[in-house]
């Protein structure tokens, strides 16, 4: 049990970051201007579902994916690392502030009345990082390079997406309550500490996968 909740907590710590609700929160309110409380609780809803189908399909279909393609392991790494850095940097230090973001910006007319799957889903919550880091944590599972029961694994792999889906629709529902409270300049402050965090797992990355080949040169 004690394992189970080590990898529990190990997943929350590398999926928050990335997934950023406090982003997705402020792009929500940016979006659903026009809409009533239970319309957007329905979009808040509806991204939740979005946000924990595509981690699981990733989780367990992401290796079959670098197979069919001939992705390797360490080739994933650094691109996942890249894209986790590009992010970060993004996030670190932002052309405008995080609440004037370009998808918020749009013409009412111009967005689809449905905004649940693009673009609160995806890119916001599930993007290309994100995706990126779950195939790259179940490939080093599944290759042993996490010395972790299976039981663990397969059940951390539903628990870890279901808290983040939680923690993320309870961030959604209290939008406008966490806006009036932290105020622009508090969410601007937290997307960039959680972008600077963001540019240092994008550098281990990096750095795991070049390792990897350094390792494996003679074999190459």
């Amino acid at each position: 049990m004690l394992e189970l909740l080590q990898a529990i907590a190990f997943g929350l710590i590398l999926l928050i970051p990335l997934t950023n609700p406090f982003t997705t929160v402020v792009l929500l309110l940016g979006l659903s201007g026009d809409m009533t409380n239970e319309e957007r609780n329905y979009q808040s809803k509806m991204t939740c579902i979005y946000v924990f189908i595509i981690l699981v399909i990733s989780f367990y279909c992401g290796q079959l994916v670098m197979n069919t393609f001939g992705i390797s392991i360490p080739g994933l790494r650094i691109a996942g690392g890249m894209i986790v850095g590009l992010i970060g940097f993004r996030m670190l230090f932002p052309q405008q502030p995080s609440y004037k973001n370009i998808e918020a910006t749009h013409k009412k007319e111009q967005a689809d009345s449905n905004i649940a799957f693009v673009p609160l889903a995806i890119p916001s919550t599930a993007g290309p990082g994100t995706i990126a880091m779950v195939i790259t944590v179940a490939s080093t599972v599944n290759n042993g390079g996490y010395v972790v029961s299976k039981w663990v694994v397969y059940t951390a792999s539903i628990i870890v997406p279901l808290l983040l889906c939680i923690i993320l629709w309870f961030c959604m529902r209290s939008a406008g309550s966490i806006m009036r409270f932290m105020g622009k300049s508090g969410v601007e402050a937290t997307s960039r500490v959680m972008g600077f965090l963001l540019v240092c797992m994008g550098t281990q990355f990096v750095i795991n996968g070049i390792k990897e080949i350094i390792i494996n040169f003679p074999n190459i």
